[in-house]
């Protein structure tokens, strides 16, 4: 039997990611199947299975996928140039999520993971993917204003990472809930709230 290349398995891959993100902002996260989402993707149980255990664990993964797609955009933004504030950071990523993902999943996700031993532990590490995203992206803007905050960089920047991050699930709940929710404007007042 010839030998399955890298780049053939990594694609392989991230057509089941795709046809499970399809599945779960057509489903939502509790009623989508592992049966939904082979069918979906049109390949095999056993290709499926061959790649991810089950349903959570191609939850966390289409979680980490989009998280190293915001990444690589951050990094992009940060190249060669001044380093970007926390404001830009937040609204970066926020504006990138909009785009490429259905932020609605994340609201399923959080309020799953608040009742679900399981799908807690698959989100735990995701979440701290978040917070270490934040917290390199940042630590360059802290690094280059030190004596701006009455405080070291490494103690400004742990303080903001938190608001940060609540800034930001703020943003996608509304996002959610509310038809009138301005999302310019609240990106906007973010700017106002984080350091710039």
């Amino acid at each position: 039997m010839p030998k399955v290349s890298e780049e053939h398995r990594t694609a392989r891959r991230d057509e089941i990611l795709d046809a499970a993100l399809r599945t779960f902002s057509a489903k939502g996260l509790e009623r989508a199947s592992m049966a939904d989402i082979i069918a979906e993707s049109g390949l095999s149980a056993g290709a499926i299975y061959g790649h991810f255990a089950g349903k959570r664990e191609l939850i966390a993964a289409v979680a980490q996928r989009t998280l190293g797609a915001r990444r690589a955009e951050l990094e992009a933004a940060q190249a060669g140039g001044a380093p970007l504030s926390p404001a830009e950071v937040l609204g970066l990523l926020l504006r990138g999520m909009r785009a490429s993902f259905d932020t609605g999943l994340l609201v399923q996700l959080w309020a799953a993971a608040a009742t679900d031993t399981e799908v807690g532990e698959a989100v735990r590490g995701p979440v701290a993917s978040i917070r270490a995203t934040f917290t390199e992206a940042m630590r360059p803007w802290f690094e280059a204003h030190a004596d701006a905050h009455g405080a070291s960089p490494a103690e400004a920047l742990a303080r903001c990472i938190p608001l940060a991050m609540a800034l930001g699930q703020g943003f996608m709940i509304q996002r959610q809930l509310f038809d009138d929710f301005d999302e310019e404007r609240y990106l906007a007042m973010v700017a106002e709230v984080l350091p710039h």
